[in-house]
């Protein structure tokens, strides 16, 4: 990933407009701003979401907030809990997440 031409910003999330993506249950809140290719979004899970999709797309994502469950299409599947991240390379390993009591993160990809 290479960032370019992206000047100096700061991001007040609570001002970004929410937009909402249902799972097979529960549903994410994106607030996402875009940086040429890099997208940077600060999602917040229902309790009970669990995700409608394995995905493919790579991400660098940071637990603020809850606890969150990613599950991997060859059967791992890790946990992570505030303070922890993941890093997932586009196409490396299909995932899917979820969560009982709802989570926070701040994702780039």
């Amino acid at each position: 990933m290479r960032m370019s031409d992206i000047p100096f910003g700061t991001t007040d999330w609570a001002a970004i407009a929410p937009t909402r993506h249902p799972g097979d249950s529960g549903e994410a809140t994106w607030r996402t701003r875009q940086f040429g290719e890099i997208r940077v979004r600060m999602v917040d899970y229902s309790p009970g979401y669990v995700a409608d999709h394995w995905c493919s797309k790579g991400h660098i994502l940071f637990c603020i907030d809850g606890e969150l469950t990613t599950e991997l299409e060859d059967g791992r599947s890790f946990v992570l809990k505030p303070g922890m991240s993941y890093q997932v390379a586009d196409g490396a390993d299909a995932h899917r997440s979820r969560t009982a009591a709802g989570a926070r993160l701040f994702i780039v990809d």
